[in-house]
């Protein structure tokens, strides 16, 4: 991997988890509303739901950031992504909800090209080699 190539793995993690832990940050300080909105769809266990979700949106967003596990973490957040995409977003004659929806699958194809090439040389995974 050239410097180019290893500078453009750093923004790729960056843009890809930063909205994972700008999300779960706020999920994290309104957790009625979070709850209530998973209630709403009509989604089993809202509070597990919840929990998930944070643990995703923080964990593994921040994971995904610093290139811990990268390709677990970006597995993990794909499987996340997908499934809200289907279970939030699935609406797709509202107009907004099918852009919202195809945006999480563009989302899963950034994350699925971590799973398969990894973190990038400025990585934590890289690091420990």
């Amino acid at each position: 991997m050239n410097s180019f190539q290893s500078a453009v793995s750093v923004l790729g993690r960056v843009l890809l988890s930063h909205i994972f832990i700008i999300s779960g940050i706020g999920k994290a300080t309104n957790p009625a509303g979070t709850i209530g909105y998973i209630q709403s769809v009509g989604a089993p266990l809202p509070e597990v739901a919840y929990a998930i979700a944070l643990f995703v949106e923080l964990v593994l967003g921040v994971a995904l950031l610093v290139g811990f596990k990268a390709r677990w973490a970006a597995a993990g957040i794909a499987l996340f992504t997908l499934a809200t995409a289907f279970l939030f977003h699935f609406n797709l004659a509202d107009q907004m909800q099918q852009i919202m929806f195809l945006k999480n699958l563009t989302i899963v194809g950034g994350l699925l090209l971590v799973v398969a090439f990894g973190a990038g040389a400025y990585s934590l995974d890289n690091r420990r080699r």
